[in-house]
């Protein structure tokens, strides 16, 4: 709205009267956003829409309803955590590891080690924000995950943590109504997102559009185009195809897990 009405921080700050840098902060999210704050910008923008000025307003009531991810800002990405939490549906492909919300403790720790993205001393706060994810899936959140079976021959050469983190997805896939979970056997050969794993974020309110997320090492990426979610929504679909049925997958799990 600010570039809209061709105004400048600077010219803001001098004409409210607000002290430096009070904008700036407003603007990405570090300052709350109070109403009367709110009514004053608009105000200067010359909005006069009493519908947008409502949803503006009701955008900073939200902002300052801070979830439980915001505290775990600085071992993943927190606004990847909101995200994931209001999702009602999740659909994950993980090429090289168990995905986040399947992962025992154990894993979370050995997995977070072996990446180096993390100190030492915040493994314990990674392993605590994945059980903290994984409570979605008992409010309703449904989760379709499809494993690589390269991330599952990691997993089992990995002995201190592969017994029970294979008896978590064996009871995931055989008891869970909300989590589906399938593997993409090596044996598919090339697949559609030989590229990288990826998430795909559904909601169930229609004025919430659905979100595409590429993890990185030092942050992500979101995609939000319906073309781009469209695009990775028939790459899921690719790779359901070519994986195991939820019963093959299920027998191949347990079978891991007896020969671990």
């Amino acid at each position: 709205m600010r570039e809209a009405a061709g105004l400048s921080t600077s010219v803001v700050t001098k004409r409210l009267g607000w002290a430096a840098g009070r904008i700036n902060h407003l603007e990405s999210g570090r300052h709350g956003t109070d109403p009367s704050a709110l009514r004053d910008l608009m105000r200067l923008y010359e909005v006069a829409d009493p519908e947008r000025i409502e949803a503006v307003l009701a955008l900073g009531r939200q902002s300052r309803q801070r979830g439980w991810w915001h505290s775990y800002n600085d071992v993943l990405d927190g606004d990847y955590l909101g995200f994931e939490a209001e999702a009602s549906s999740i659909s994950v492909y993980q090429p090289s590891v168990i995905p986040g919300l399947l992962q025992t403790p154990a894993y979370a720790a050995r997995s977070a080690r072996a990446s180096g993205a993390v100190t030492e001393k915040d493994i314990e706060r990674v392993v605590a924000v994945r059980e903290k994810r994984q409570e979605a899936l008992n409010q309703g959140a449904r989760l379709s995950a499809i494993l690589d079976e390269n991330a599952l021959l990691r997993l089992v050469n990995t002995a201190d943590v592969a017994k029970d983190q294979l008896s978590k997805l064996v009871e995931a896939a055989d008891e869970a109504d909300s989590i589906t979970v399938r593997v993409l056997p090596i044996s598919a050969g090339l697949h559609a997102s030989l590229g990288g794993g990826f998430v795909l974020l559904d909601y169930a309110d229609s004025v919430d559009p659905s979100l595409v997320y590429l993890e990185g090492r030092t942050s992500g990426t979101f995609l939000e185009k319906p073309e781009e979610v469209d695009a990775y929504r028939n790459v899921f679909a690719s790779l359901a195809e070519s994986a195991l049925s939820e019963s093959q997958s299920g027998k191949l799990l347990k079978q891991l897990q007896k020969e671990t």
